[in-house]
């Protein structure tokens, strides 16, 4: 692998007007193809043979009437001085039968809408056509109508399907590449070399986002699949890009002409680069074993973007070293001897206390994980939408006038010969405010009830409700929005434990192919775990405890987004791997080459550090610039994915590692002489590359420290 990436990485460097024409021809294409066919994102979320979505096709099929096939909206009226206009409320009502696509209007007066106090009222609007398909006409009629209240001295907020929320805004994209233009001059100490992973990132990134506008004309897609693809995109192609210009430097400072740089660099770090981004993709496109298709979708969309940026790392980011020229200097030279680089300081200190620095690093991930003990899971709803919009303000209005639980009303579905006792059954629960007289289809054979919890919808009671509904005898189903969640997020936790032992299992053998070792897999898989335990604790801390919850602007607690924690075991296990491999294969290759087994974990420390811990913080720039979104869901992801890269590269990489293989020695790199004979030898390290350049027999055997027998 590493000599054919060293001879794509010097054809790209040497064809560079060619390599660069057809990357932006790419580009243009696909931003073309999304201005002619994208269709709106939806902010629902399914999975097939649920209760919940039983019970819809089950309404589907005796009571389409009831299924809720089409769009909705609720308008919310309130008077914060009083009582509500009442003539001001059906003029707005008559405005809004008015709108294109909308079949109905209730006029709250007449359904009893209205809260006891007369402070609050809806009006339930219905469309005729899904929710997908509702047009920016009919939007714009709804929010005419909706200015109109307003105007007439009302406050009106705006729930349900038929409106779409407000896109993403690219502040926090702009934010994470400011920061990580600072890390990366600071890094080259030129604007040209730090310029070029940035140019290299909004390209790849541009691709993967057109793409999935492409790809929403053809099958339906979450509203947070791109945000995710661009999270994870912008920061995996910065890093990419950082370790090959890295290398590259290193490598004009080794005497090698600028094309035979770019090419060596493309077969050293690159074929790193390839397995790294490997990991991966392997490890969220692995979401689809999962079952679940809005995470499929949002799994593949990101890997297809992680898939691009290492292509662009190995083709264009060549080119574009060919069209820097001389703007690109070797690394500078400096006496070791005299001053040691800090990454040799720091791993010397550690070399000389490994168990200490073992026992910090591995109590502290233990203390902070413990709050994930107490993890909970559940789906967003309009209540963690931003506080300044629409939805998220009638979520209030109505929570406020009707009860926290008016929210999430729950579909219950019946033999029509049992509603009635099931009706009384179901009063003697407890946690129920209201339950509607049943309704029946026109067959006479299935009747549906409106239950009304008196707990919120993300609310642990409200989940216990829909179980003890579901137990009583003569219920068909249950199902709502409300339900729906609960079992999607029932669906996911019972994923989570099966996913990461994929995950896991993955690891050590990825890991085992790259070092040809045993411990060294079970070593950074153990990491990697301390570091996924340490950031779901922070996560339920902040966003289910609410501590700190102020200071990083997050509104409102709550259960922890029922698919974040699957999502961050794939995205932390593939960046994990990265600096595993771009910190320890330097280890190793200075082993290999007859250091001695202490020194080569400081020397190898001291080569990898510099650009590991640059790499580690332009991601934590990247992801926790998402904070600064409104968006609940995304600053959840922001603040995870930020504190995943801070444990793992600055604790777990930067002090347990070295603490780890100081104390293993030359037994790290054990590997049964059995084992040795089985596993291919992926050359991470170009060792055959480097036979190749120096003219060895390509037969030659390895050193003999490779393989301890």
């Amino acid at each position: 692998m590493a000599t054919f990436l060293y001879r794509l990485g010097r054809f790209s460097f040497r064809r560079r007007f060619t390599v660069a024409l057809a990357w932006v021809a790419l580009l243009i294409a696909t931003v073309a193809g999304m201005a002619l066919l994208q269709k709106p994102t939806t902010a629902s979320f399914s999975i097939p043979g649920t209760p919940a979505q039983q019970t819809i096709d089950l309404l589907t099929e005796r009571f389409p009437q009831a299924a809720g096939n089409t769009a909705s909206a609720r308008v919310v009226f309130a008077d914060p001085d009083g009582r509500l206009d009442k003539a001001a409320v059906e003029k707005t009502v008559a405005q809004l039968r008015t709108s294109p696509q909308v079949a109905a209007v209730a006029d709250p007066y007449e359904a009893k809408t209205v809260n006891a106090d007369g402070t609050v009222a809806y009006a339930q609007v219905t469309y005729t056509v899904p929710a997908t398909e509702v047009s920016d006409a009919a939007q714009d009629g709804l929010l005419a109508a909706a200015q109109s209240g307003r105007d007439a001295g009302l406050t009106v907020e705006i729930s349900g399907d038929a409106l779409t929320e407000e896109g993403h805004t690219p502040i926090a994209e702009i934010i994470g590449l400011g920061v990580a233009a600072v890390v990366l001059l600071i890094t080259f100490g030129s604007l040209v070399a730090a310029g070029l992973p940035l140019l290299t990132a909004i390209i790849g990134v541009g691709i993967g986002a057109a793409s999935i506008g492409i790809a929403t004309a053809f099958t339906d897609l979450s509203a947070t699949t791109s945000t995710l693809a661009m999270m994870l995109g912008l920061a995996v192609a910065i890093d990419y890009a950082l370790f090959i210009v890295s290398r590259y430097r290193g490598e004009l400072a080794a005497g090698h002409d600028r094309a035979e740089a770019a090419g060596r660099a493309a077969g050293t770090a690159g074929s790193a680069v390839v397995f790294a981004g490997l990991t991966v993709v392997i490890a969220l496109a692995g979401l689809a074993v999962v079952g679940i298709p809005f995470l499929t979708q949002m799994g593949v969309a990101a890997a297809g973007t992680v898939a691009v940026s290492v292509l662009i790392a190995l083709t264009l980011l060549p080119a574009l070293l060919g069209f820097a020229g001389k703007k690109i200097k070797a690394v500078p030279v400096r006496d070791h001897a005299a001053k040691p680089a800090l990454g040799v300081r720091w791993a010397r200190a550690i070399a000389r206390r490994p168990v200490a620095y073992l026992l910090l690093a591995v109590v502290g991930l233990g203390v902070i994980a413990l709050p994930a003990a107490d993890l909970r899971l559940g789906l967003p709803t309009e209540g963690s939408s931003a506080p300044d919009t629409t939805q998220r303000k009638a979520y209030d209005l109505l929570a406020d006038g009707f009860g926290p639980g008016f929210n999430g009303p729950l579909t219950v579905v019946t033999d029509a010969s049992t509603a009635a006792p099931l009706t009384q059954q179901i009063k003697g629960l407890g946690d129920v405010a209201v339950i509607t007289p049943p309704v029946t289809n026109p067959a006479g054979d299935t009747s549906v009830l409106t239950v009304i919890p008196t707990t919120a919808p993300d609310d642990a009671k409200t989940e216990d409700l829909v179980h003890a509904i579901r137990d009583l005898d003569g219920t068909l189903g249950v199902t709502g929005t409300t339900a729906v969640n609960v079992d999607i997020s029932e669906k996911l936790a019972g994923a989570l434990l099966p996913y990461l032992a994929l995950v896991v299992g993955l690891a050590f053998i990825l890991l085992a192919l790259v070092f040809r070792s045993l411990l060294v897999p079970l070593k950074a898989t153990l990491g990697f775990l301390l570091s996924v335990g340490a950031t779901f604790g922070a996560l339920v801390a902040v966003f289910q405890w609410g501590w700190a919850a102020d200071l990083l602007g997050v509104s409102q607690t709550g259960p922890i987004i029922s698919f974040l924690p699957i999502l961050l075991i794939g995205i932390v296990f593939g960046l994990a791997m990265d600096y595993q491999v771009f910190l320890v294969t330097r280890m190793r290759e200075d082993f290999v080459h007859g250091a001695p087994a202490r020194q080569a974990v400081v020397s190898g420390f001291g080569h990898g550090a510099r650009v590991v811990t640059a790499a580690a913080l332009i991601m934590m720039s990247v992801f926790f610039g998402f904070m600064l979104g409104p968006e609940a869901i995304i600053k959840s992801v922001g603040f995870g994915l930020g504190m995943a890269i801070l444990f793992d590269a600055i604790v777990v990489r930067m002090i347990l590692v070295p603490a780890v293989m100081t104390l293993l020695g030359r037994s790290a790199w054990w590997l049964p002489r059995w084992l040795d004979r089985i596993l291919p030898n992926v050359d991470v390290e170009g060792e055959k590359l480097t036979r190749h350049l120096t003219g060895k027999p390509a037969g030659e055997p390895e050193p003999k420290e490779l393989v301890l027998r």
